[in-house]
């Protein structure tokens, strides 16, 4: 398993295991995850620096949401990197700019 591959299952988890998102939510956070592994596996394929960001920023954004204890800058700042890391691939990987936009969204109307 990749580095990419095996963050991406930390995403996963940190989603499923944290206590303090509602089922619902889980599982709409979920499939943007699953939608989110599929596109990025195909970005590290030709890309795999871009790649490795979106899956470092989006797993530091989950844990921001995960945490008992808010840090509300900590978060911001997270949720900014992963929205900077599809910069420049809007032409080139539109689908992962779209599940990236949406991930990032979700987050922030969760409270991250």
């Amino acid at each position: 398993m990749s580095m990419i591959e095996n963050r991406i299952a930390a995403i996963e988890s940190t989603i499923e295991s944290a206590r303090n998102i509602p089922g619902e939510r889980k599982a709409e956070l979920l499939q943007l995850v699953s939608e989110l592994k599929a596109e990025v596996g195909r970005l590290a394929e030709t890309h795999h620096e871009e790649a490795s960001s979106i899956s470092r920023f989006a797993d530091a954004s989950a844990h921001e949401l995960a945490r008992a204890e808010k840090k509300p800058q900590l978060a911001d700042t997270a949720l900014q990197g992963l929205r900077l890391s599809i910069e420049g691939l809007e032409e080139s990987h539109p689908v992962i700019v779209g599940v990236v936009n949406r991930f990032a969204n979700a987050l922030s109307n969760m409270g991250i």
